[in-house]
């Protein structure tokens, strides 16, 4: 799959997060990429091309933006329809920062309670956030485990910076009360 086509903004974007990710610590590094989104979003500019903000009706829909040559981070670009959100999951133990762009989307993070490796895993709900365009958070492992969902009638449009290219994670499907653990391959949506 390759990066949609760059506008003056993203190329802006990707010149701050080249030197945000520069750092190895975990913590300030997404300190850092969390500050450059807010900077580059918050800005008012159109960072995004009309292209990428496209709907799709059928689920949110996940666009890779950019792939570090490096391997260092990726960019991608959710889009969120009206209700539509993602099944509670991880990051495969990336860290990840998310800002929004456009709308409002709910974040509902989670502890686990089960140790990791159990045929039923439980979670309580950790907290749950609201956020708007510019806002932005930071997920760095273990505390990765959340659920993202647009509570809203308008779009919203996320971006997400992980650490290296996020290819697959683990899905938690209820089951008797609990949750069962399944890996899932993530793919790109046209």
């Amino acid at each position: 799959m390759t990066t949609v086509p760059q506008s003056p903004g993203v190329e802006t974007l990707i010149r701050g997060l080249d030197a945000a990710v520069s750092l190895r610590d975990d913590a300030t590094v997404c300190e850092r990429v969390k500050h450059v989104l807010q900077d580059t979003i918050g800005s008012g500019s159109d960072v995004l091309a009309q292209d990428i903000l496209r709907v799709d009706p059928a689920k949110y829909a996940r666009r890779l933006l950019h792939r570090d040559p490096e391997g260092r981070y990726s960019v991608v670009v959710m889009v969120w329809g009206p209700g539509q959100g993602t099944d509670l999951h991880d990051h495969a133990g990336r860290w990840c920062v998310e800002c929004v762009y456009q709308g409002k989307i709910n974040v509902t993070s989670y502890e686990l309670i089960t140790p990791p490796g159990a045929e039923e895993i439980d979670f309580r709900v950790a907290e749950v956030v609201e956020a708007g365009p510019g806002e932005a958070g930071a997920l760095i492992p273990p505390f990765e485990y959340h659920r993202i969902e647009n509570p809203t009638s308008e779009t919203a449009v996320t971006v997400h910076v992980y650490a290296a290219e996020l290819t697959a994670c683990h899905v938690f499907e209820p089951v008797n009360g609990g949750y069962r653990q399944e890996l899932r391959h993530l793919s790109y949506t046209d």
